[in-house]
């Protein structure tokens, strides 16, 4: 059946390491990338959209031309005047990432200044996704008018999807980011966190205390990722565990809980169960992390 996959948030140019000690520029973004990766494996009567804001400087040209040669769509992308696109770049070592940024006028921090838009957008959609990063680069008055939005599209029954994806170095205040992330999770639907976020900036002391506290905050549904150790899963009264794939060597772990997501929602989207959906998606994570970059062709990721 016919559907549309809207994903909310910040794309950026990406300038990863290559040889010789060049760059590569490439663009991504955590909400961006899950939206790449669903691409590849929706059927084709499925959409794909991504709502931002973008420049009108050569740069943005050239990322929206990018995000629609990958087939993600493009029209509820505002283009603002005098702002541009942020930028970072990828540092490794070990196969870890480091990020460094340059944002101050990234103009996807005025992504929900049309609450009109917005809500067209939303309304549009069968699926949204959003995430701790598009909330900590809003203006608060704009997380109001997103969350809003989004609290309206699950009472609709949409499918609304949130990874909290915490980075402390975008807020100024911890108290305020834990509050946010909470808001935006109690508008979800379906709550993908990583388990080293939880427990590191929410205190959670076992994965227990995850589930529990995102549960009282209304969450139906819940994949919490544990990086090697696999995403135990809950689905209404069903609970259940997939292990993490196997990779003997990791070159980068850019964009592993991305991937895993836009393969996820993509196997869900289509029928699977959240068990099939979750082993397929850490087939998928694990070829991305054996490659450089937030995005790996299709030709090299997990076979259907």
């Amino acid at each position: 059946m016919a559907g549309r996959l809207l994903a909310i948030g910040e794309c950026m140019v990406e300038l990863m390491q290559a040889d010789g000690g060049l760059m590569r520029k490439s663009f991504a973004g955590d909400t961006f990338n899950t939206a790449y990766y669903a691409r590849q494996f929706l059927p084709a009567d499925w959409s794909v959209d991504y709502l931002s804001a973008v420049g009108t400087d050569m740069i943005s040209d050239e990322m929206l031309a990018f995000m629609q040669s990958h087939d993600v769509g493009i029209d509820h992308v505002a283009r603002i005047e005098g702002r541009s696109p942020g930028l970072y770049m990828i540092h490794l070592k070990d196969g870890e990432r480091s990020f460094s940024y340059w944002r101050s006028v990234s103009a996807a921090k005025l992504l929900a200044r049309d609450g009109d838009r917005l809500r067209s957008a939303i309304e549009a959609s069968d699926i949204v996704v959003f995430s701790g990063i598009t909330l900590a680069i809003l203006p608060a008055e704009d997380i109001e008018t997103l969350l809003a939005e989004l609290r309206r599209a699950r009472a609709a029954g949409k499918r609304v999807v949130f990874d909290p994806n915490i980075r402390p170095r975008l807020w100024d205040d911890a108290e305020y980011m834990r509050a946010t992330i909470t808001e935006g999770a109690r508008a979800a639907t379906l709550v993908m966190p990583s388990l080293d976020d939880e427990t590191t900036h929410f205190g959670d002391a076992s994965l227990e205390e995850t589930i529990a506290r995102y549960r009282a905050l209304g969450v139906e549904d819940l994949v919490v990722k544990d990086g090697s150790e696999g995403a135990t899963l809950v689905f209404g009264d069903k609970r259940s565990h997939v292990p993490s794939a196997k990779v003997e060597t990791v070159i980068d772990t850019t964009s592993a809980g991305d991937s895993f997501n836009g393969a996820f929602l993509a196997r869900l989207a289509t029928g699977a169960s959240p068990e099939e959906a979750a082993r397929f998606a850490a087939d998928v994570a694990a070829a991305v992390i054996q490659h450089h970059g937030a995005l790996v062709a299709r030709d090299k990721l997990a076979k259907e």
